[in-house]
């Protein structure tokens, strides 16, 4: 129980350990928001890249088997998801409706449901992690390394659903800087771990690819104790509160209404990337290794374009929330300017760049020509992505993202059957399956743009009509 003059004194505090985003300069607020979930990102991407410079100087089957592991990394971010985007979208129309008492329900709700997840990811992946390797993996020595890469980093996965609640409260409330600065202690210490672990530096017992997994979970553990310390000591504008911690209908089923769409999402994007790893296993352990390498650069040029994705939902979440559809929509003007001018500049930084890019990661010449050919062809599709990002924030700020979910899984579609039929005819080269890529990812824009129009003649509308 918290006691009466604590309450008063976090009333008291409570201006400042939230942000208004109803009102000023919208694109201001995106910027400033997207900022510090930027570096967050990048931070949290070097997990991956610090793990993958290391993993690189053992082989291919150590580089693939990773990469392979990693694409289970997107179950579990489909699961966070939904964790993450209900949970900002209903406490940033709380605050947007200066409802604190709802925000603070809801994110102890949040927490509830991310323990639970906690638990089932263990017993999943435990359970799964074995067949899936054995279903993607071109040798049994890549299912060996992502096997013992992956076992030592489920726990730090599982810790990932209660920073996923704790980040996502904080950003609907309009602070991220917080979770920013979390984000880059827990990567300085997998960037001090990984070498000693991996390597062995410092102590001649080099650990390999379990090594790469227990570094990464071992930063995570320090993650969640630093927020939790935040929380409980530094007060908020939402708060632990045991009494509100049982699991309420309302709120739970408000929060997965919103979520599971986006969680599908990613859901659908580990199929898409599994379907790649199971299409280019007869090219054998250099394709699979650098297209795991291509992807891993890839997603960390995407980072800002997703940093401005993930500031659309507070800022228009809140206006939302204080009926405001004229700011609601130049969020979404904003923040298409905004996320198809870096994605431009971000594809001729690939067009230019990817062999430099690639280098720092491995110097095998057929592992490093697979990866530049493919990074130089799928950044063509960025600027379409940059569309899907911004409907997508979009889309959760409106608390309807279902319309997001059917736009990836049109994509999913028009990939895949052709994927399929081409890799059945003769000639089948892995630049086909590039191209097929840019190809289906104008699809999706167009859709989620077509989609996200509707979606604000109907909400908009009506919310404008009642007022």
């Amino acid at each position: 129980m918290i006691s009466a003059p604590r309450q008063r004194r976090r009333r008291s505090d409570n201006a400042r350990q939230m942000k208004d985003l109803t009102e000023g300069s919208i694109r201001r607020h995106i910027v400033e928001m997207a900022l510090p979930i930027m570096v967050g990102m990048l931070v949290q991407t070097l997990y991956f890249l610090v793990d993958l410079y290391f993993v690189s100087r053992i082989g291919a089957d150590a580089i693939a088997g990773v990469s392979a592991a990693g694409n289970v990394v997107m179950i579990v971010m489909a699961l966070t998801m939904v964790l993450s985007v209900g949970t900002v979208a209903l406490i940033s129309h709380s605050v947007g409706a200066k409802n604190q008492a709802r925000a603070n329900l809801v994110f102890n709700q949040s927490l509830s449901l991310a323990l639970l997840c906690t638990v089932l990811s263990v017993l999943l992946g435990l359970a799964g992690a074995g067949p899936y390797l054995r279903t993607v993996a071109a040798e049994p020595a890549i299912t060996e390394a992502g096997g013992r890469y992956l076992l030592w980093y489920l726990p730090g996965l599982a810790l990932q659903f209660p920073m996923a609640a704790m980040g996502a409260a904080l950003r609907g409330t309009g602070l991220a800087k917080p979770g920013m600065v979390v984000q880059m202690l827990t990567v300085g210490v997998n960037i001090v771990l990984a070498p000693v672990l991996i390597a062995g530096w410092g102590t001649g017992h080099a650990l390999g690819v379990l090594g790469a997994g227990l570094a990464s979970t071992l930063a995570i553990v320090v993650g969640v104790v630093v927020m939790l310390f935040y929380f409980v000591r530094l007060e908020s504008y939402v708060s632990f509160d045991a009494g509100l911690l049982r699991p309420r209908a309302d709120p739970l089923l408000a929060m997965l209404r919103i979520g599971l769409p986006a969680g599908g999402e990613f859901f659908l994007m580990f199929i898409y990337m599994a379907v790649i790893y199971w299409l280019i296993r007869p090219f054998g352990a250099p394709a699979q290794a650098g297209f795991g390498i291509g992807m891993r650069v890839m997603q960390s040029v995407f980072l800002p374009a997703m940093a401005i994705s993930f500031a659309v939902p507070a800022v228009a979440g809140q206006n939302f929330g204080a009926r405001s559809p004229a700011r609601v929509r130049d969020t979404l003007k904003q923040a298409l300017v905004l996320e198809c001018s870096m994605m431009l500049l971000l594809t001729l930084l690939c067009q230019v760049g990817a062999p430099t890019m690639i280098g720092a990661f491995t110097a095998e010449a057929q592992v490093a020509a697979v990866a530049v050919t493919f990074l130089r062809i799928i950044s063509l599709n960025f600027v379409a992505m940059g569309v899907v990002f911004a409907c997508s924030g979009m889309f959760q700020a409106l608390g309807n993202t279902w319309p997001a979910m059917a736009s990836t899984a049109t994509r999913l579609l028009t990939f895949t059957l052709p994927a399929v039929w081409l890799s059945l005819q003769p000639g089948f080269a892995l630049v086909q399956l590039w191209t097929l890529s840019v190809l289906t990812v104008l699809l999706q824009a167009g859709a989620s743009a077509l989609l996200v129009r509707w979606q604000m003649r109907h909400k908009l509308t009506r919310m404008a009509a009642a007022a």
